[in-house]
């Protein structure tokens, strides 16, 4: 059976290459198309940012270059679609930065709690050189990172009580993303990290396989999750930001005119996302608050006291310890 999963998934990646052949780029003076796909719905202010971008693309290139979206899974998982990025058969497609720490140890420091100490001071890190760096440290695995897009902050929502304090954590299995950083610090605070892929929250949450999760208001809203959930504390412990990633492969065959239009289109398209991603966790709030969620906002420092061991495990690291270090002086 374990045979045939495998037979059928690496068909499935197969097939999918083979439609997205044409995805790949040359260099010419005439048109070109790429494509971008993820799992997200349209109405996310991500899609909606990088809707902007590919309609920038074809101003600045009159037509020249286009970019296709494909939304909600259409051309396969989050996994697959960068594995086909690697392969050179997709052009582009956006990930949490947690699942690169599986390309590169490098995005780590972007996981790590209360890293950030203000909306400021994220926006500094992701914009700047240290985010720059961090991008494209994947170049050799065939990703290149292209942008940031803000995914606000992550907290703790559970269906038994309020996350008020680190204690209300001990003996909870809380939902996680497949990220080393994010496993370590629920176990820190006393939780039991369980990992899950999105799919498979909502019928966990149900059926008592986990107790709660951590994630953002508009997602903690457009996953239904407060249907189950009636208890949000916004303890605000991390701010990991989306990435938008790039085939190292597609990339290198555009012109260098083909380059700047992209670089351009994104970089307007990043603060766009920002004003739209304010709207929609306001939005979202209010939404949680009128659906009968209560919403607490605990003290942070009971939290952050509990996980300052969480950084001596990085000490070792010279890469990354340098990356705090770089973190905290622009503070």
């Amino acid at each position: 059976m374990a045979n045939m999963n495998r037979l059928h998934y690496f068909s499935t990646i197969s097939l999918i290459t083979l439609l997205l052949f044409s995805a790949s780029c040359n260099k010419s003076n005439h048109n070109s198309s790429l494509k971008l796909a993820h799992s997200l719905n349209i109405t996310h202010p991500v899609h909606k940012a990088m809707e902007f971008m590919s309609e920038r693309v074809n101003e600045l290139s009159e037509g020249q270059l286009a970019i296709t979206i494909y939304p909600s899974g259409q051309l396969g998982s989050e996994q697959q679609n960068v594995e086909l990025l690697q392969l050179g058969s997709l052009a582009m497609t956006k990930v949490s930065a947690a699942v690169m720490e599986g390309f590169s140890d490098d995005y780590k420091v972007l996981s790590l709690p209360y890293i950030f100490k203000s909306r400021e001071h994220y926006f500094e890190v992701c914009d700047g050189e240290i985010g720059k760096d961090i991008l494209l440290s994947t170049e050799n695995k065939m990703l290149r990172g292209l942008c940031f897009y803000n995914a606000g902050s992550r907290s703790f929502y559970s269906n038994q009580k309020p996350i008020l304090t680190p204690e209300d954590l001990e003996g909870s299995k809380i939902r996680v993303m497949n990220s080393q950083t994010a496993m370590q610090m629920v176990s820190a605070l006393g939780g039991s990290p369980t990992p899950l892929a999105p799919g498979e929250l909502y019928t966990a949450l149900q059926s008592g396989v986990v107790d709660g999760a951590e994630n953002n208001p508009p997602t903690f809203y457009t996953t239904r999750h407060y249907e189950i959930c009636k208890y949000y504390s916004l303890d605000e412990h991390s701010s990991i930001p989306d990435v938008l990633l790039m085939s190292k492969i597609v990339w290198d065959k555009l012109s260098k005119e083909e380059q700047s239009w992209i670089i351009q289109a994104i970089n307007e398209s990043v603060l766009v996302q920002r004003k739209l991603w304010d709207e929609a966790e306001n939005d979202a709030l209010q939404k949680l608050e009128a659906a009968g969620v209560e919403i607490s906002h605990p003290n942070k420092e009971l939290f952050l006291n509990k996980l300052t061991e969480l950084y001596s495990t990085y000490s070792d690291n010279k890469e990354l310890a340098a990356y705090i270090q770089r973190i905290r002086e622009l503070e």
